[in-house]
């Protein structure tokens, strides 16, 4: 768990880079190919990657388990700030905490499929966005973070691909649920530029308000070079402090709102076109994510010192990204290849790690920073091949370095074992606050066309970690179109995550006084709860089949999915041993087996030249611990998602949009306590709408409008508390807020 970056870790990331012939690094860019789903909004003379042969990760965006939002979607919605306010509202996709406590309620995460937001894997231009790693994992599985979909500004997006079920194998650890790569815009070829500035007003004024304002420019520095640069900043206050007082389950707790964010982004990309069959890539990108806090603890403890900080930076992420990239093309195929380096510095004020202050920033107790870096080497290679049939053969390699160095969350503690008289714990030592970690994979997929209407995936990768050894990951996908209108989709595939560097670490810590306890054990002095270097990987197989139907004004598709879920790792209630004084010590393990499944759907209607109506569904089936019986996560029994868009004239243009979402269960089992939740606690959510209208008005090439009104009928969900008092009801849901947005580009 110690080992130290040197120079053979070095060696190695050099070494799957270099498996792209003549260069040296490139970063795994998703290919910018034609894709048949994704007609977006990008300027026509921006720069893209030469047209290819169809490799298998081209393919697998046809899989049916996969949604693509263009620029053109995102500038008819905007989102308040967060790009998960518009990835919410494809099929299959969920907010949600980590877990069913609702402990930290309003920090919702992209949840794929019920899998949860640490098995949806945040990618942005292909590479993974880990910056909430840097962020201390709790007891129940929570983080207090916001997640990966806030580090690049949603005018600066060209597209969005999201890849549920057996298609986002291919992309190693992390991926279970599925994989949302968020693409940026690419350089042009002229110079252009914009600026656009955004706000959103909402009705109650007990709601955070937000501005943002973003610029763009790109161009060619001379016949072989371009560039582009883009940045922004924004601000969503937080909401009131007392937004939920009339609501929430205890009179004495403190249950916060939704928290608000200071973002600022900077970002520079040089293109270089060595000749017409090789390109490379240099990245640099810095963001800037500071909190207004609105009082969450947690445990929904308040107190002078936490109420003096409303309003407040209390944690500031910044992110620092750099990416060198190679293209090529060849007589015999293509290639790509990259180096990247991702830093990210986690200031906050140290929460409580034990007792009723857990999870609440502690007064005395200072600032400290956790620095995660990860060093990442990938590569691959693209070989059309005539072997009994067309087909496009891909080989590849990716080596990863983690380190973590989190002294805050690591931290002496008066109540420390081996401390104040108290028995110590066998190898625990506090001083020892770095984990690092290392592991390559290597992966090959073959794309073959089994005559005119037969096209077969299949696929095998290869991770192996220093800790927890050797995984393999096979996948399977094939598409059959049984008539020319009528395709047969489906695929199977395993995929994993290995334990995260907190629930590793024997030297992470956290303790409860009892009352976290067992409930049924005698808690003589409390627990503890401390890492497990023995831990292993969390595994899945995904397993999808659908049906898809184009008639050209019109296309429909129906798939049913299901994930069989095993390992598990959350933390024990059960004693591995006891300390002579009597306080327990548990492990995080592994749990049983979990089932995942349910059905999602799309219709498109082109009703007229100008009208198009868009409706997409998701039903759970099932979506539960086998063992225990309890939800994987708190989400909705279905959801429904439609708009309508009107191109009213050349100029004007016109959207309603509506989501209805079914009951959400309440958890009946507080499993850190090993209790069944109180039934009078056990709240679910009845279903409900949300609807909301916007307009657009372009004016000329130069400028345009977009105004609109979120939430139209002012349907609100507030907070009660955690999921042991409130059931379900641990988040606000907005109400009513009207919006506006100006472009100004030349």
């Amino acid at each position: 768990m110690q080992s130290r970056f040197k120079l053979s870790h070095l060696s190695l990331a050099i070494v799957a880079a270099s498996l792209s012939p003549c260069t040296l690094f490139a970063a795994d860019v998703v290919d910018a190919e034609v894709d048949a789903l994704s007609a977006t909004a990008e300027p026509a003379d921006a720069i893209k990657l030469k047209d290819a042969v169809v490799t298998a990760k081209q393919e697998l965006k046809q899989a049916p388990g996969v949604s693509i939002i263009t620029a053109e979607d995102i500038k008819k919605r905007p989102p308040a700030n967060d790009l998960s306010d518009v990835i919410r509202r494809e099929p299959g996709v969920n907010l949600t905490g980590n877990s069913t406590s609702g402990s930290r309620g309003n920090n919702r995460q992209i949840d794929l499929r019920g899998m949860g937001p640490e098995n949806t894997l945040i990618l942005i231009d292909g590479r993974p966005s880990s910056s909430r790693n840097a962020v201390r994992y709790g007891w129940t599985g929570d983080r207090d973070t916001r997640g990966e979909t806030n580090w690049v500004p949603a005018e600066e997006v060209e597209r969005i691909e999201i890849l549920r079920g057996p298609a986002a194998a291919r992309y190693g650890s992390g991926a279970m649920g599925g994989v949302v790569n968020i693409i940026t815009k690419r350089p042009t070829e002229q110079l252009r530029g914009s600026v656009t500035l955004y706000a959103i007003q909402p009705e109650d004024d007990a709601e955070g308000a937000g501005q943002r304002a973003n610029f763009n420019l790109s161009g060619a520095l001379n016949d072989s070079l371009a560039f582009r640069l883009y940045g922004g900043a924004n601000k969503t206050n937080a909401d009131d402090a007392d937004i939920n007082a009339e609501r929430q389950v205890g009179a004495d707790t403190l249950v916060a709102g939704r928290e608000g964010v200071r973002n600022k982004d900077i970002s520079g990309l040089l293109s270089w076109q060595l000749n017409p069959d090789h390109s490379l890539d240099l990245e640099a990108t810095y963001s800037r994510q500071g909190n207004i806090y609105a009082g969450d603890t947690m445990l929904n403890g308040g107190g002078a010192f936490v109420n003096q900080l409303y309003g407040k930076e209390t944690n500031i992420i910044q992110r620092s990204s750099y990416a060198l990239t190679h293209n090529g093309e060849y007589d015999w195929g293509s290639s790509t290849a990259s180096l990247a380096y991702d830093y990210t510095r986690n200031e906050r004020l140290n929460e409580g790690l034990a007792g009723g202050g857990e999870g609440a920033p502690a007064e005395g107790a200072g600032v400290f920073m956790s620095r995660l870096r990860n060093t990442r080497a990938n590569a691959e290679v693209n070989l059309p091949l005539e072997m009994g049939a067309p087909q496009v053969l891909t080989l590849g390699g990716e080596y990863l370095y983690e380190s973590l160095n989190d002294p805050g969350s690591l931290r002496a503690q008066t109540w420390d074992p081996g401390v104040g008289g108290v028995p110590a714990v066998p190898g625990f030592d506090r001083s020892q606050t770095k984990t690092t970690a290392h592991s390559f994979a290597l992966f090959a997929e073959d794309n073959i066309e089994l005559g005119a209407r037969t096209i077969v995936t299949p696929g095998l990768r290869y991770d192996d970690h220093e800790e927890f050894g050797g995984n393999w990951s096979p996948s399977l996908n094939a598409s059959h179109k049984l008539t020319d209108e009528l395709t047969l989709k489906g695929g199977i595939a395993r995929a994993y995550k290995t334990p995260n560097l907190y629930q590793s670490n024997p030297n992470y810590l956290l303790y409860s006084m009892g009352f976290g306890c067992n409930a049924a054990e005698a808690n003589a002095g409390g627990c503890y709860l401390i890492g497990n270097p023995d831990l292993e990987p969390e595994t899945s197989i995904n397993k999808e089949i659908g049906l898809a139907f184009d008639k050209g004004t019109w296309r429909t598709s129906a798939t049913y999915f299901r994930n069989d879920y095993k390992n598990k790792i959350v933390s024990s209630n059960d004693a591995a041993f006891r300390l002579s004084n009597g306080r327990r010590v548990q492990n995080w393990e592994n749990s049983g087996k979990a089932v995942v499944e349910g059905v999602e759907g799309n219709l498109f209607v082109t009703l007229s030249p100008t009208l198009e109506w868009n409706t997409n569904f998701t039903y759970m089936i099932e979506s539960e611990d086998k063992d225990s019986g309890e939800p994987l996560s708190i989400i909705p029994e279905y959801t429904v998602n439609t708009s309508l868009d009107w191109a009213a004239t050349e100029k004007l243009s016109l959207q309603v949009s509506g989501t209805y979402y079914g009951t959400q269960e309440s958890p009946s089992y507080n499993a850190r306590r090993n209790v069944a939740i109180d039934s009078q606690a056990q709240k679910d959510i009845d279903p409900y709408g949300l609807m909301g209208i916007s307009a657009g008005y372009a004016f000329n090439e130069q400028y345009s409008v977009r105004m609109g009104i979120n939430n139209l009928f002012d349907k609100r969900i507030y907070r009660e508390g955690n999921a042991t008092e409130a059931g379900a009801n641990t988040y606000n849901e907005a109400g009513r807020a009207y919006f506006a947005s100006v472009t100004a580009s030349f």
